[in-house]
């Protein structure tokens, strides 16, 4: 008896991972998928609109999980305090999905294919934490400040994320992102306070 029909987007999420670990993401086609999980081409479009869109999962979800966590933070914690705590919690997961993840961001990463999708998501995850600091500073969008901070934020997590994935052994994802995001933010609030703005 074969493996059941796919029946949900992450189901089919896991299954694609696990033909990219023993395929490679290049070498493994969506009818490599499909035929994996036991649906048709169209049915896949329906849950994932490219191979490169079901690596990312739900980003649009994820996105508006993170402004749901800066827009819950108390007005009174300082700015890149409330940026560090809903970024790091943002990238908090259950230990059981911990190895799908490294996996996920392995591909996003380290495959060159996957790196143009990359840069495109990245400016809107950027463009909510420019958001955010925008809003707190009484900037606009556009300004100077805003732009640096979502700039070195996404820079911070990336790196906080290469260093993660060098190294199974490493501190915990959490840890990492915290110290990342903790040393970019005392640059940030010296930037700030020398521009006499608000943090």
């Amino acid at each position: 008896m074969g493996r059941p029909r796919v029946t949900s987007r992450a189901a089919l999420e896991r299954l694609a991972f696990e033909l990219f670990a023993r395929q490679g993401f290049d070498e493994t086609t969506v009818d490599d998928i499909a035929t994996a999980a036991g649906i048709g081409r169209r049915t896949f479009f329906r849950y994932f609109s490219s191979k490169n869109d079901l690596v990312w999962g739900d980003f649009e979800d994820q996105l508006r999980k993170l402004r749901t966590l800066l827009e819950r933070t108390d007005p009174d914690t300082p700015m890149m305090d409330a940026v560090r705590r809903a970024v790091v919690e943002f990238n908090r997961f259950d230990p059981t999905d911990v190895p799908w993840h490294r996996q996920r961001m392995q591909l996003i990463l380290g495959v060159p294919t996957l790196q143009a999708d990359a840069t495109l998501r990245y400016i809107s995850w950027r463009a909510v934490i420019t958001g955010f600091v925008a809003e707190r500073t009484g900037l606009p969008a556009s300004a100077m400040i805003p732009r640096l901070a979502g700039n070195v934020v996404l820079a911070a997590s990336v790196a906080a994320y290469e260093h993660w994935l060098s190294d199974e052994g490493t501190a915990a994802l959490s840890d990492l992102m915290d110290e990342a995001i903790r040393q970019v933010g005392a640059g940030l609030a010296a930037v700030l306070e020398g521009a006499g703005t608000r943090a």
